[in-house]
């Protein structure tokens, strides 16, 4: 635990069904503020654990929208968490450290929460890739209940659902299947942390946003397009030779179609520079 970015390369390692989510989002934030007090974040992730395991002794045979109803008063109400709507862009919003110093954050930050808190109660819960709003969803044998984390974990109804769909896509949009589809634990990880590369990105802070991808690929060394990406940066910053290894890796996960045909023609482009 005394360096962040071996705990995210031993995360790498991990089969996603073992990835412990608040302690990589953790290690995510420390490497993104070191001077920050991350032990007393992660006392507080233990004090959540056992108020929420507390929680789930007294309700072994509640229905799910109790268990959801009690989840959401717990971290909403007696752990005051809600969403940042007055500095949504802030980028302490992304960081779990700062999230649980102000109990504020952006919507997947929160999720990281209360995913942590479900799994302190033994209860099945997945993040949710609502378009352009995370949320989460807590699961019983047949059915599901979706929380609004940024509002304090409020259960969603159709209607709701329906209601936030349209404020993103539209007064005709509706509801389609996939639209609640589960997050595994690295995708959830990785829309944290994308939020901090975007947001470096529109500020021009390419340097800083390669820093942000390449610890996302610690977290998920796999993951194709985020090699893709790191490959521009680089590439933007006259960084030649990172910016070949880094398509090198791409074109190894990815060796065949359209997008590996462009890369190729534009490998070879670069490697003429290096003549």
């Amino acid at each position: 635990m005394s360096n962040p970015r071996a705990a995210l390369d031993a995360i790498g390692q991990l089969p996603d069904t073992e990835i412990d989510i608040a302690d990589a989002a953790l290690q995510l934030a420390r490497v993104d503020a070191p001077d920050a007090d991350w032990l007393a974040a992660r006392d507080h992730l233990s004090e959540v654990a056992r108020a929420v395991a507390a929680l789930a002794d007294t309700l072994t045979d509640a229905d799910l929208p109790t268990r959801a109803i009690a989840l959401s008063g717990l971290l909403g109400g007696r752990f005051g968490y809600k969403g940042d709507s007055e500095n949504y862009d802030d980028l302490k919003n992304a960081n779990l450290i700062s999230v649980i110093q102000r109990r504020r954050g952006l919507p997947v930050a929160l999720g990281t929460i209360w995913l942590h808190a479900a799994r302190a109660a033994g209860w099945d819960a997945h993040g949710v890739d609502f378009p352009a709003h995370f949320l989460v969803s807590l699961s019983g044998e047949k059915t599901q209940s979706i929380l609004d984390v940024f509002n304090g974990g409020t259960p969603l109804s159709v209607r709701d659902l329906r209601a936030l769909l349209r404020r993103v896509e539209g007064e005709k949009a509706e509801l389609r299947p996939g639209l609640l589809r589960p997050m595994s634990a690295r995708r959830v990880l990785l829309r944290l942390q994308n939020n901090i590369m975007t947001r470096r990105l529109q500020a021009d802070d390419v340097e800083g946003a390669l820093v942000c991808a390449e610890d996302m690929l610690r977290v998920a060394p796999d993951h194709a397009e985020l090699w893709r990406q790191a490959a521009a940066m680089n590439q933007r910053l006259d960084r030649v030779g990172a910016a070949l290894r880094c398509y090198d890796r791409f074109l190894k996960l990815v060796p065949d179609g359209e997008t590996a045909a462009e890369i190729r023609g534009l490998v070879g482009t670069l490697r003429s520079r290096l003549n």
